[in-house]
């Protein structure tokens, strides 16, 4: 079998943990199967090379940053070899370039845009474990590029795709996918397995297991991914195309904290005024999420929406700099709030599903602000300081058995 396992920088944080994990791609190598690895840069590596330019300074451009940043995953590559030298094992370490990984230009978020597999397939026929630098790549003018957030896992599943590998493994410090973060819910319960759609939603709703890129690209080329832990020989949960969701109304669900609402007051109530109001944020780049209109009245309406707050500051300059143009009377925002999201393939099939979502939020007291639908997700915006209780309570009621029979009925 050819196998892509890629390791975060928790795996990989120390040289007990470098060691350990040596010893694991040795013993799938032993096993005679091809093994490429892609590795993350240990630990906290990222951040501190990123507060080491900004001591220096603060407007670092971002080619600059990239050379530096992708000098954490190419420290861990050598590291991994050296170990697995000592171990006896056969390795070679090769940066994003040098494994042929090619990319667009975008500095700080480059997308891959081909892959060259054959210094590593020549590798891999000279019996080497080839270990890669994830999270980078090398632009048409021969610049270092880095991916964004996630960058390794979407090397890693890229690499498995291009290679035609067999199963492609992400080892991370959890023993898979949960229902919900086990650090909120302690109750969380591990997935075997999951549906690519319902990974993508979590991913992009705030769960941090996977990156959305990796599982979007996952789909595209249909490569068999597996999330499992690097600490234990559990199982893992594997991602795939369909899952069976006889029994399942929702397969977990995810926070975003990252989130903030503008409401934006008395917009005339006539054609075009959505229009104007989302093309002037568009120019800006700023992404709108969540979006509710409220019904007209006095010949004027109110528009609200979420960005993420990142954005928040210049999405209110923006508006209210356009303030007379688009013709509003005020604007208020929040930004102490979260997005909690519900999702699973059962809701097609399931009309139960946002009652129970809505009763179990209900039960704890907890008021919701806003709401988002689509075939596989329910999304609700709540207060902050109830996101813990309403994970749990949510969790509770849809992962409980006396839940699932109550749907059952239904």
């Amino acid at each position: 079998m050819l196998i892509v396992q890629k390791f975060g920088g928790s795996s990989v944080a120390d040289a007990l943990r470098v060691g350990n994990v040596a010893r694991r791609i040795g013993a799938a190598h032993e096993k005679g199967n091809k093994i490429v690895v892609v590795l993350s840069a240990q630990g906290d590596t990222t951040d501190d090379l990123l507060h080491k330019a900004r001591e220096l300074n603060s407007r670092a451009s971002s080619r600059e940053l990239d050379m530096l940043l992708s000098t954490g995953e190419q420290q861990s590559i050598a590291l991994m070899a050296i170990a697995l030298h000592g171990l006896g094992y056969p390795a070679v370490s090769l940066t994003g370039p040098q494994a042929g990984i090619h990319s667009s230009s975008s500095h700080g978020n480059a997308r891959i845009k081909s892959i060259d597999t054959e210094r590593i397939t020549s590798e891999l026929e000279r019996n080497n474990i080839v270990i890669v630098a994830g999270f980078q790549g090398i632009n048409r003018y021969g610049d270092v590029t880095t991916l964004g957030r996630g960058g390794s896992d979407t090397s890693a599943v890229a690499l498995a795709a291009a290679l035609h590998a067999d199963l492609c493994e992400i080892y991370t410090d959890v023993e898979g996918v949960y229902t919900a973060d086990p650090r909120i819910v302690p109750s969380a319960k591990k997935l075997d397995e999951i549906s690519y759609d319902e990974m993508l939603e979590l991913a992009s709703l705030g769960a941090k297991v996977l990156a959305t890129r990796s599982v979007e690209m996952a789909k595209k080329y249909q490569v068999n991914l597996i999330v499992r832990s690097s600490m234990s020989i559990a199982e893992g949960t594997l991602v795939k195309e369909e899952v069976n969701v006889e029994n399942t109304y929702i397969s977990g669900l995810a926070m975003d904290k990252n989130v903030a609402s503008i409401s934006v007051i008395g917009v005339m109530n006539k054609p075009g005024t959505a229009f104007k109001l989302f093309q002037t944020l568009s120019k800006e780049k700023i992404s709108v999420d969540i979006i509710l209109q409220s019904i007209g009245r006095d010949k004027t309406k109110d528009i609200s929406f979420t960005v993420t707050k990142q954005d928040l500051p210049n999405a209110v300059r923006v508006l209210m700099a356009n303030k007379t143009a688009l013709g509003f009377d005020s604007l208020s925002f929040d930004d102490k709030i979260v997005k909690l999201s519900v999702v699973g393939a059962g809701m097609a099939t399931n009309p139960g599903v946002a009652s129970m979502l809505f009763e179990a939020l209900y039960n704890g007291g907890i008021n919701i602000m806003m709401i988002s639908t689509s075939e596989i997700k329910i999304s609700v915006l709540i207060d902050e300081r109830d996101a813990d209780n309403a994970a749990n309570c949510v969790h509770t009621r849809f992962f409980s058995s006396a839940a699932a029979f109550s749907v059952a009925q239904q």
